[in-house]
């Protein structure tokens, strides 16, 4: 997916040098293929938005779709499932994660802790 691949290099150049950065990649990309694999953001003309907030000792990432059915979880995949781990991999590495929205748009957001030098 190529898009979710430009909001890497977008992403990492914003943030060159932080300590966090693997994980907001990590995390930025997963939220970008949900977008684009489960909701109206992912058809023909559909479009979303990556938003990258860095104050402090925080950095949060949102992407804002257009919705689609069901409500973005964190689940547990089985061993053997080859999809289902990109919102647990988000709540494993994030120091907090959310949503809001409907089937007619939502954001997801990752929120870290920069772990800024004393």
């Amino acid at each position: 997916m190529e898009q979710a691949r430009a909001v890497r290099r977008f992403v990492a150049c914003l943030l060159a040098g932080c300590p966090v950065l693997d994980d907001v990649i990590l995390a930025v990309d997963e939220i970008v293929v949900n977008a684009l694999r489960h909701t109206k953001s992912g058809q023909c003309g559909g479009s979303f938005t990556v938003e990258v907030l860095s104050t402090g000792d925080r950095i949060a990432v949102s992407v804002s779709d257009q919705g689609g059915p069901g409500e973005p979880t964190a689940r547990d995949a089985g061993e053997l499932d080859e999809t289902g781990r990109g919102l647990r991999t988000v709540a494993l590495t994030a120091t907090s994660w959310g949503w809001h929205g409907n089937d007619q748009g939502r954001t997801v957001t990752a929120v870290f802790t920069r772990g800024l030098p004393a």
